[in-house]
């Protein structure tokens, strides 16, 4: 590729706030949930660039057709993969196009394809972006892409915090989790996190059924978190992680009394038929085969409070923060019913939304 931006390219990236950030020349645009993906187009090329700067491309056959017939002849786009489905996006049929084999990646392209969302232009035609600030860049990508047609979308943004608020409350719904803000006169900076990101946090009792042991063999690495359903089964909802070298010892002796007879009669003891459902532990990692990812049982008994920001089709979108314990609840008390759920919220709108 003859580009003045040449893969690889790690994207910029953005820190977390808990508030939305207020002040004079920021631009805010929704912060979508898929694979984060530079695109790199030189006339019949197309090469699709990932988070770990590893290709994409073979996965999204699609994708590559689509952008190869609706992005400029020569550029470097900045954007998000992401497949919408009946209930807004689906980050877990998005995971299951990263699959080897050639003739499951073709079938996958007709039975989930993918969209891409631009937010950022690196590269038209001889000239690179980088070092230009944001404002004129976005102005610069919106009359690239002004006539673009799905499954390509220019996403919205907006210089009014107020409707950026709007954005924060009702797109969740659409599976989208938080909003960035980007200043009018940030440059480009490959691998930094120099925007700022507000994302949605909740905090739910959840019922400790297991935990892995840390990578380092020493101490608990993350908590295994279940929640009851309306007919009294336990299903597996996420981890609890993320604990410090000190936390990790602390939580074996804690976990230590919930050890005994904790395989008999255990709701996950038939995890092994139950996980190509993804509602138990187990599975092997999609993104590393070759993971560690043996578990212990503990009895389901003991309660504890986590905190998270999205909840995707009845289980936690990223690893929760662990918060407390809960020695005052009752495990039967653990179920999906005192979640926080959104209000469901066409995708067609947020696409469509100037």
């Amino acid at each position: 590729m003859r580009l003045p931006v040449t893969p690889p390219v790690a994207p910029m990236l953005a820190k977390l706030t808990r508030a939305l950030p207020r002040a004079e020349g920021l631009f805010y645009e929704p912060k979508w949930d898929g694979f984060r993906c530079i695109v790199f187009r030189d006339g019949d090329e197309v090469e699709l660039g990932s988070r770990n700067e590893k290709p994409l491309t073979r996965y999204f056959p699609e994708l590559v057709e689509a952008l190869g017939r609706e992005l400029p002849a020569r550029c470097v786009v900045d954007g998000e993969i992401v497949i919408a489905g009946p209930h807004g996006l689906d980050f877990d049929a998005l995971s299951q196009r990263i699959h080897p084999a050639e003739k499951r990646i073709r079938q996958l392209a007709q039975a989930t394809p993918a969209s891409f969302v631009a937010f950022d232009l690196l590269a038209h035609d001889g000239a690179s972006y980088l070092g230009t600030p944001y404002a004129a860049r976005r102005a610069a990508l919106e009359t690239l892409l002004a006539g673009v047609r799905p499954p390509v979308h220019l996403t919205p943004a907006t210089q009014d915090p107020e409707v950026a608020a709007d954005w924060f409350s009702r797109f969740e719904g659409a599976g989208l989790d938080g909003v960035v803000a980007k200043p009018a006169d940030l440059a480009y900076l490959p691998d930094k996190r120099a925007m700022l990101k507000v994302k949605h946090q909740r905090t739910a009792d959840c019922v400790v059924a297991g935990y892995r042991t840390h990578k380092d063999g020493e101490g608990v690495g993350s908590l295994l978190l279940g929640l009851y359903d309306a007919e009294g089964t336990l299903h597996h909802v996420g981890v609890a992680s993320g604990f410090s070298v000190v936390r990790r010892q602390e939580l074996v002796g804690e976990l230590a009394p919930y050890e005994k007879n904790a395989r008999k009669g255990h709701p996950w003891a038939g995890w092994a038929e139950a996980q190509a459902e993804g509602r138990a532990p187990g599975a092997v990692n999609r993104w590393n085969a070759k993971k560690d990812m043996r578990w212990e049982p503990v009895r389901p008994e003991p309660v504890c409070e986590v905190s998270y920001d999205h909840l995707q089709e009845n289980r936690f979108r990223h690893a929760t923060s662990f918060v407390r314990w809960r020695p005052d609840r009752d495990p039967a008390s653990c179920t999906y019913a005192q979640l926080d759920t959104p209000v469901p919220y066409e995708l067609e709108s947020v696409f469509g939304t100037a």
